[in-house]
């Protein structure tokens, strides 16, 4: 479903071709739990989201056909591991310094080691959902459990070279999980002024693009989140507005009604966040031109730049 409620910093798309720019009120330039599934184990969503993934929606169709042999050639898969981007300290100066940002890389590649923990039923406030789920994969097997850490280490990098301390949730040094529960904890205690779930969508062939996903207004058991819907939307804008700006790519096909933008009451991670957070589902890893982007190393790379440079937008005000 599109965003609900207005905001004069919200900025409107004007489609540009292929892709889109996105205007701001006083910036000339603004942009899953499981938000995917590719794997028979992952539960179908309840939510009104049109998007069959969108994070946790049905599985794609096994039946869905193969990449055609027109697909781009052998793009580069090999992921950044942590030895790539140490965690080193923030620069000392920099526009984030001082800044907290909480990385979330979606799902964890051993997920499907640890079927009965991750399906081990957890309170997201407005109902209870799986701890966490394996997440999705490109038809020739790329996880996007893989995808997701090797942009969360990306972001991380040029995060810490702009001041900012940065906390990832996991660092792909844990067995599963961490629970959708616990990602948001790990956020709220950390006392971020942001933080960012890094996903890719398992939807059918055809349907390309990425989608921000920001959290709706909810106040039920633990979730309260009405401190943080309005920032949150800003910060999802300006990821939205930079991301199309830095890849190229343009906003979902299938969800969002072309804005890049979509509300969800229905995510744990969301739900139970006490600071400005959104989802960001970079592509369709089921359709084979946006398969082609994210098993791209250097497109990752923008992604990951296109998201800093949002969220930067967003904590410069």
């Amino acid at each position: 479903m599109s965003p609900t409620g207005s905001s004069t910093r919200v900025p409107r798309l004007i489609a540009a071709g292929a892709a889109a720019l996105f205007l701001t009120a006083g910036s000339a330039a603004c942009s899953a739990e499981p938000a995917e599934q590719a794997a028979p184990a992952r539960p179908a969503a309840a939510t009104a989201s049109p998007s069959p993934k969108a994070s946790e929606a049905a599985p794609p169709s096994p039946s869905a056909p193969p990449a055609p042999s027109t697909a781009a050639p052998a793009p580069s898969t090999a992921p950044r591991t942590a030895a790539d981007t140490p965690a080193v300290e923030p620069a000392a100066d920099g526009p984030l310094k001082g800044k907290v940002v909480v990385v979330d890389p979606g799902h964890n590649t051993h997920n499907n080691e640890h079927a009965a923990e991750i399906n081990r039923q957890v309170d997201i406030g407005t109902g209870r959902k799986e701890c966490d789920t394996t997440g999705t994969e490109t038809n020739s097997g790329y996880a996007e459990a893989t995808f997701s850490l090797d942009v969360a280490h990306r972001l991380r990098a040029v995060l810490q070279s702009r001041g900012a301390r940065v906390v990832l949730t996991h660092d792909g040094d844990r067995p599963y999980g961490p629970c959708v529960t616990e990602r948001a904890d790990i956020g709220n205690k950390a006392h971020g002024d942001a933080a960012v779930s890094i996903h890719a969508d398992g939807s059918d062939v055809g349907h390309r693009g990425f989608h921000v996903i920001l959290p709706a207004a909810v106040h039920a058991g633990r979730a309260d989140t009405s401190a943080i819907v309005g920032p949150s939307k800003e910060l999802g804008a300006r990821i939205a507005g930079n991301f199309v700006r830095v890849t190229g790519s343009a906003p979902s096909n299938y969800i969002g009604g072309g804005t890049g933008l979509d509300t969800r009451s229905d995510l744990g991670g969301l739900n139970l966040s006490t600071i400005p957070k959104v989802f960001i589902e970079c592509g369709n890893m089921r359709d084979p031109q946006d398969a082609a982007l994210l098993t791209d190393a250097a497109w990752r790379e923008k992604a990951a730049q296109g998201i800093a440079d949002g969220i930067t937008d967003f904590l410069r005000g």
